[in-house]
Order: structure tokens, then C-alpha cells, then sequence
């Protein structure tokens, strides 16, 4: 399996068959500076329904959306959405958030989407155990803040203060397998492609 990061929370992952999955496609404009995506997929899924997660009109193919908290398979990948808040009131300030869950080549990815708040004991049992996650960085929002990314939000090295098992890859895409997956628990860095 391969996982490039496009920019801001979007995501490619692809499987070992081909099959291509975008998480939170942006769009550029209003703080985001990253290019357009041109990238193709087959799924594409949806935290939350802010412009800088939901643009699946720029997703190239005819991939089929996945949202909100429910449970459905898409060419044979089963993804689990567990409902959360963009914020720690409940969603009162930014609305829902929904955490994705699914599995690509035996790894377990969770996709946090824009969290906003720590995770109840009921939904950490419901994400359950993951080999990869995906996480919010910028203090509450899954992305952080970049040359191309002009929210206020911190950028990564608040972030990875204080880290051990940081890796810098200085690439913008990594290949994963099961048996090659580390020991220990690691932070990969990687860069924007767009």
C-alpha cells in the first residue's frame, strides 16, 4: 500500500490491486494555496462538510463518496465512520466531524479528520486498534500550518516537540507493508506533493 499526502488533510492511498482512496479532497482558495487536485479515485471520503475537506466535484474518475457515521463497503474496502465533534462543545463551534476507519492490505488505517476534541473511552474502543493513523496536528484541525496553508493553526514542530521516533521523510509519498510495519510506535513526516 502506498500513501501520498496531497496536502492539507487529503490523502491518496493506494492498494496493492490498484484501488485508489482520497480522503478530504480541499479547495484551494481562502487560506489554502496548495494546487488543484488531479488525481483519480475510486472512494473518496468525507470527514465533515467544510470546503477544505468536501470538494469531491475535484476528484477526478467516478469515485463514490463515503460520509457521516455509518458502515459501507466500496470495492471490497469496509469503512466504519464513528461520529465525533470539529470541536471539544459538541460540535456547537464547528459542527460534526466523523472518524474513518477501514482496512487496506491488512493495515488498519484511521483517518481523524478534523477531531476537535479528545476522544470518550467508547469511541477510542469503537476506532479500536490501528496500524496507521492519521492525526490532527495544527492544535485542533487534522492539517497545520504550512507556506501554502494560511489558516491560524500551529504549524508541525508544536507538534512534534518533545517526540521520539520522529521521521522526516522529505518525500511525499510511502509505501507500507504488514510485515514491514515498526516495533515500536513512530511519527512520519511527510511532505506535500501539491
Amino acid at each position: 500500500m502506498k500513501i501520498k499526502w496531497l496536502g492539507h488533510a487529503c490523502f491518496l492511498i493506494t492498494s496493492k490491486d490498484g484501488t485508489r482512496v482520497i480522503t478530504d479532497p480541499y479547495t484551494v482558495g481562502g487560506g489554502i494555496n496548495y494546487s488543484p487536485i488531479t488525481e483519480t479515485a475510486d472512494v473518496v471520503v468525507v470527514s465533515h462538510d467544510h470546503g477544505d475537506h468536501s470538494n469531491v466535484s475535484a476528484v477526478q474518475g467516478k469515485p463514490e463518496v463515503v460520509k457521516g457515521s455509518c458502515t459501507k463497503t466500496v470495492k471490497g474496502i469496509r469503512f466504519r465512520g464513528i461520529t465525533t465533534s470539529h470541536d471539544a462543545s459538541q460540535g456547537q463551534q464547528r459542527g460534526a466531524n466523523t472518524v474513518f476507519c477501514f482496512t487496506i492490505d491488512d493495515i488498519k488505517l484511521c483517518h481523524l479528520g478534523d477531531l476537535g476534541h479528545v476522544l470518550s473511552p467508547e469511541q477510542v474502543t469503537e476506532i479500536g486498534a490501528v496500524d496507521i493513523i492519521f492525526v490532527p496536528v495544527g492544535g485542533f484541525p487534522m492539517h497545520f500550518k504550512t507556506p501554502k496553508c494560511a489558516y491560524p493553526i500551529a504549524d508541525v514542530e508544536d507538534f512534534l516537540k518533545g517526540k521520539k521516533n520522529v521521521r522526516r521523510e522529505g518525500v511525499s509519498e510511502a509505501e507500507f507493508q504488514r510485515e514491514k510495519l515498526p516495533a515500536v510506535s513512530a511519527i512520519m513526516l511527510l511532505q506535500p506533493a501539491l
